[in-house]
């Protein structure tokens, strides 16, 4: 338990210095479970469900535009008259079955979750970056608009 609680804290220190107030969060919330049910069985059922408890939460999010109005059956139609609309619903498209087949890895390799928080808390905390998985469709898009930018500059589109 010594070890974990080590490691929690060094994680905790990169939260801090990346400024990450989710991974902030969870280690705090990982402590508290560590150190008063350690022995429960609360960890294996979070280390189980957790990442469906997660996209759960991510869909109700991505889904609340909906739920309040924001976004209709307009929006919809709107869709189909923009490329950049376009590419931001392939890229979403994307998203969802890359990240279905890195479900499918957690599952089956569970250990490679510390070198994929680790890269997420160094390219917070060195490069910038945001670790909050929606916005790599977003990334994505921009980066597909961006060439196709360039390509209509050049006259190849």
């Amino acid at each position: 338990m010594v070890q974990s609680l080590i490691f929690l804290t060094l994680l905790l220190i990169l939260g801090f210095i990346s400024k990450n107030t989710s991974l902030i969060a969870a280690v705090l919330v990982l402590y508290v479970f560590a150190i008063f049910a350690s022995d429960s069985k609360l960890l294996s059922i979070i280390q189980n469900k957790g990442i469906n408890w997660g996209v759960t939460v991510i869909t109700i999010a991505v889904l609340a535009p909906i739920a309040s109005g924001q976004i209709g059956f307009k929006d919809l139609y709107q869709i189909t008259q923009s490329a950049s609309a376009w590419i931001a619903l392939i890229s979403g498209l994307l998203v969802a079955v890359i990240a279905k087949s890195g479900l499918t890895l957690l599952a089956a390799e569970p250990e490679i979750t510390t070198a994929l928080v680790m890269g997420t808390i160094i390219a917070v905390a060195f490069l910038k970056g945001v670790a909050v998985g929606p916005l790599i469709g977003a990334g994505i898009a921009y980066m597909i608009l961006a060439i196709y930018q360039w390509m209509k500059g050049i006259g190849g589109v």
